[in-house]
């Protein structure tokens, strides 16, 4: 059985995602092929020690180059933060080895383009990380919306929201700086919810948009410093399907975890997917009767559960909730299914390229106040 050894660059709480998701593929699939945690990297040294000894890693690397130039790695999954992707997306890709990004790809459009080129080497294989993507609920809603069941899209409203930024003592991190992150809320969380619009109702047409940065400044231990970041992002924008909807994505968001969400509305149906609702897909189809108390008018909420497609659905039983982890595993799931069968990752480095050019466009409509047409 063809084995695949990973290597991993970043032990943050993304990178232990993925460590997770590596590891508990076979526990999932019916695998034809076997994926093994190769090497770890990460800043500190120690902390990819102790991943050898607690994760099962084969090996520590001190460097990313190092992990990257291994001989016997076939994969790199990028858990770092967002200023280092470019470059290590581009040296993977150079030295032949497949690549799972986190998003954003990178911290420009005419970065994700060099990376775009270099996934054109023939035999690698290149995916972005929209888990989100990956809840069946939104495999079904996509399903729904390429039969027509939804028709013509008139409006839509999606929305991220966090509460991690509202505290004003929260210390300065990476992700507060922009020479580290490339953006914000927008970047971090914005990537996300603007993929999933993209991925349900196609592509862009223009965008306005407007930033808030609430807190402006952050104590690094015994230093402030400034937050040149957006602490939330509120964007309105045109689908060249014609629809017109609004777009949040906030850390600001008193009271509220993980939520993502996206309703969508047409003149034959209407759907409603939520983080917070994760097992249901709500839909609304216009063609039902009415009639006295109703009728038969109403939202069905469709029980997707864990209801994926073999050789996935099996364990934990389909009928068995799901959770934001099983995203992510089916995402790696989907990746090295695409490098052992050679058919194309989806998302791709394409729709990474995408994204980060709808990013950067909302960032020029948020610092000037004009419509951006894409």
């Amino acid at each position: 059985m063809k084995a695949y050894k990973v290597g991993l660059l970043g032990l943050g709480g993304i990178g232990k995602v993925h460590a997770y998701a590596l590891s508990a593929l076979p526990h999932y699939y019916d695998l034809p092929f076997k994926v093994v945690l190769g090497g770890v990297y990460n800043r500190t040294y120690e902390k990819a020690l102790n991943a050898v000894d607690n994760l099962g890693f084969e090996f520590a690397a001190k460097t990313p180059e190092e992990l990257i130039s291994r001989s016997d790695v076939d994969a790199i999954c990028i858990c770092l933060p967002n200023h280092q992707h470019e470059e290590y997306a581009i040296k993977t890709l150079e030295a032949g080895k497949h690549l799972y990004c986190e998003k954003p790809l990178c911290l420009t459009h005419a970065g994700a383009l060099e990376i775009g080129k270099a996934a054109q080497k023939p035999g690698v294989k290149a995916q972005v990380v929209f888990h989100n993507r990956f809840f069946p609920a939104v495999v079904r809603a996509k399903q729904l919306m390429e039969e027509g069941r939804v028709g013509r899209v008139y409006s839509f409203e999606a929305k991220y929201y966090h509460s991690t930024n509202i505290d004003a003592d929260k210390p300065f991190n990476w992700r507060f700086s922009k020479e580290i992150a490339g953006g914000g809320t927008l970047f971090d969380m914005g990537s996300h919810v603007i993929d999933i619009v993209s991925y349900l109702g196609g592509p862009y047409a223009r965008v306005n948009a407007a930033m808030q940065t609430a807190i402006q400044s952050r104590r690094d231990g015994s230093a402030v410093k400034r937050v040149d970041v957006d602490d939330a992002v509120y964007i309105t924008a045109e689908m060249q399907s014609g629809a017109f909807g609004t777009i949040i994505a906030s850390k600001l968001a008193t009271g509220t975890n993980d939520e993502l969400e996206i309703r969508i509305f047409g003149d034959k149906g209407a759907m409603r997917f939520s983080t917070e609702s994760p097992n249901h897909l709500e839909f609304y189809d216009n063609s039902d009767k009415g009639g006295p108390y109703g009728g038969e008018k109403g939202v069905k909420l469709i029980e997707s559960y864990q209801r994926f497609e073999p050789p996935g659905g099996t364990v934990p039983s389909p009928k068995s909730a799901i959770g934001w982890v099983r995203a992510h595993v089916h995402s790696m799931y989907s990746f090295f299914e695409s490098v052992h069968s050679g058919k194309d990752c989806n998302p791709s480095v394409e729709d990474g390229i995408y994204n980060q050019y709808i990013l950067e466009k909302v960032s020029e409509s948020a610092a000037d106040g004009t419509w951006k047409t894409l």
